[in-house]
């Protein structure tokens, strides 16, 4: 055979054997599979990407009659079914028994599972076709990354069953995760969500089965009820200046304030304490979820060992009492969140083993951005940064500094 000339005839071709597939959900998983390609190319929007895809296909290949290239413009055409064109396909005379079911699903179960600090939401949504032609009950697995604000990865596979009752039983066993029955609606808007994110990185999560399985789980979640909100949309906003205050006064009159010494500091350390405090509400509020309560020792490792150094110019006073401020702060919030003693002494020991490699960082400087490294320059330099005048003759003094240094 040919070479294959163009991206749509490269498709036909991988799709030659799609009539000899067993059922409408191995027909969909292929169908995915091939449009994963070009989601996975695909350097911004992805999700348009596919679409204008499909609709070139379908339109390329509108006088095919042969059953395998009828069939797998079906597939497409119910994968995405809002691609042009997509409305007016059907299945040809030629086509499996099982073309007529495809998407053609109704959903059996939702659950959602995850750790107790609030890192990482798996939802597991579980479907079955509405005739048995159309193939197995399957399952939908996406995960979700709070800390960064995507889905990170998705997964369709099956038996439905075994996926649903294996994921209890890890949970069930492991005191640091949950599982509980969800919303399907919740699911839809929470992982379409994170998706919108997710289809806008420059660069995909390396591991996993998201290029591949990403269209047939859009598909699937389609068939969930509720709307899915915009894309990048916070959760939580994060809290106004009144609650900031609220917050930090309901922290300092707490025990856990009490139990590190930061209910009634020295008065040359005031400063540095509502610094400090500022930083880790600041730090909160870059999240989508922006809960100034959500902290684990991967939250922690983030803030203390990469966040502060690369937004922040600490002085020495600050840099000795952040980590004290932050296990004081981790242990309010755990309580707040009712999380296990476990959990929070976990959260607690993490930090303290972070601390002399936040040390480290903060001698080297290593990580701060170049806008943070020259702010610490320049106050290293005793430059009062509130004077125009001084700060205007440092910038020109450092001029060649600034936009020499590599960093």
């Amino acid at each position: 055979m040919a070479t294959p000339q163009t991206p749509y005839e490269a498709v036909l071709h991988a799709a030659r054997d799609v009539t000899r597939l067993d059922s409408a959900l191995d027909a969909e998983m292929l169908g995915a599979a091939l449009l994963g390609s070009v989601y996975a190319v695909a350097e911004t929007d992805r999700e348009t990407a596919v679409r204008e895809f499909v609709a070139g296909f379908l339109a390329a290949t509108s006088r095919r009659r042969s059953a395998a290239a009828t069939t797998i413009r079906a597939v497409f055409a119910a994968l995405v079914p809002d691609a042009e064109g997509a409305a007016r396909v059907r299945p040809g005379a030629y086509a499996p028994a099982w073309a007529g079911q495809l998407g053609r699903v109704h959903l059996t179960g939702a659950w959602a599972y995850g750790d107790v600090y609030g890192d990482q939401t798996s939802y597991l949504a579980t479907f079955a076709y509405d005739d048995a032609e159309g193939g197995p009950e399957h399952a939908v697995v996406a995960l979700v990354d709070h800390n960064i604000g995507i889905t990170k990865d998705v997964f369709v596979g099956g038996p439905a069953g075994r996926i649903v009752e294996q994921a209890r039983e890890i949970c069930t066993e492991d005191e640091f995760t949950w599982f509980r029955t969800e919303d399907p609606a919740r699911m839809h808007t929470e992982v379409t969500r994170h998706l919108g994110v997710t289809d806008d990185l420059g660069e995909l999560p390396a591991q996993g089965s998201l290029a591949t399985d990403r269209v047939l789980v859009g598909a699937r979640l389609a068939a969930l009820p509720g709307l899915a909100v915009a894309a990048g949309a916070r959760e939580v906003p994060p809290p106004t200046d009144e609650e900031r205050t609220r917050l930090v006064r309901a922290f300092l009159g707490s025990p856990e304030a009490a139990r590190f010494a930061l209910d009634a500091v020295a008065d040359a350390e005031l400063a540095s304490l509502h610094f400090c405090l500022g930083l880790l509400l600041d730090h909160s509020a870059s999240f989508p979820d922006a809960d100034p309560m959500r902290w684990s020792p991967t939250v922690a490792e983030l803030f203390l060992l990469d966040w502060v150094h690369r937004r922040a110019v600490l002085d020495m006073d600050d840099a000795a009492l952040l980590p004290r401020v932050l296990r004081g702060w981790a242990a309010y919030a755990a309580r707040q969140r009712g999380l296990p003693a476990a959990a929070a002494r976990r959260t607690d020991e993490a930090i303290e083993e972070m601390v002399p490699e936040f040390a480290r960082l903060y001698s080297t400087g290593e990580r701060r951005s170049p806008a943070t490294a020259a702010v610490a320059q320049l106050m290293a330099d005793g430059v009062d940064p509130d004077d125009p005048a001084a700060l205007d003759a440092w910038i020109e003094a450092n001029r060649h500094r600034l936009t020499d240094d590599p960093a």
